[in-house]
């Protein structure tokens, strides 16, 4: 369906494109961080659930909090509530990133408005090892919109979420939202999506990976930053 764009499909070449979009591997993540300048701000903490399929792998989690490199903000810890003290001993996002990766693997990457995520990430790993990260990634947030131009009468749909908020996505699809802006509980909360997408999508005639990992694509663009810190619960 998409194959004249697939040069453009970040991480294509390290998955089979024919695997099923059932049957696949995926880490659901989320980061939280002191800002979104990624010039000056810096990782708090991680999130991951490892989904198969369409499938949640409870017992198969990452949560880690990180030492920031930049001192915590009264704002920081009034949306993310970690204190200074809960992360003054943690270890350095070097660390944590190696931890991270190693959970994650080769793995597809599935994350929420993604490309504040990967920007943060992509700097961290380029610092540590030379290059950023090469996982393939789908943005839940690409395959909402996409989902919905063609299924607005899905009662998912109905009505539409506020913008393309998390929360309210998850309200949507009858998903239970516990812990504001904690990773962990943001990663699980949009596996919960993702895994509602999944039959979705096949009902639209998407059935590889070749067609969902063009779909869900992250948004690209000067705008992104400014689009997740206005549109987006991060």
């Amino acid at each position: 369906m998409f194959e004249l764009f697939k040069r453009s499909i970040r991480g294509a070449a390290a998955v089979d494109e024919r695997t099923g979009i059932a049957e696949a591997r995926y880490v659901v993540i989320d980061t939280e961080l002191t800002g979104l300048n990624e010039k000056n701000d810096s990782i708090l903490s991680f999130g991951a659930v490892r989904v198969r399929g369409g499938r949640i792998e409870i017992g198969e989690t990452l949560y880690r909090l990180v030492s920031p490199e930049r001192p915590l903000t009264a704002e920081n810890v009034v949306v993310h509530e970690i204190t200074p003290s809960e992360v003054a001993a943690k270890p350095g996002i070097d660390t944590v990133l190696m931890e991270f990766l190693e959970f994650c693997g080769d793995d597809i990457l599935v994350g929420h408005f993604l490309t504040i995520d990967l920007g943060f990430l992509d700097r961290a790993t380029k610092r540590l090892n030379g290059k950023t990260v090469r996982n393939p990634v789908i943005d839940t947030f690409s395959v909402h919109e996409w989902l919905r131009l063609r299924l607005k009468d899905h009662p998912y749909f109905l009505p539409p979420a506020e913008k393309c908020r998390l929360y309210e996505i998850a309200k949507s699809f009858d998903v239970p939202v516990n812990g504001a802006h904690n990773a962990l509980m943001d990663a699980y909360t949009t596996a919960q999506i993702f895994q509602r997408m999944i039959p979705m999508l096949q009902s639209a005639g998407v059935r590889d990976l070749g067609d969902l990992l063009m779909i869900g694509r992250p948004f690209e663009g000067g705008e992104s930053s400014k689009l997740a810190g206005e549109y987006c619960n991060l």
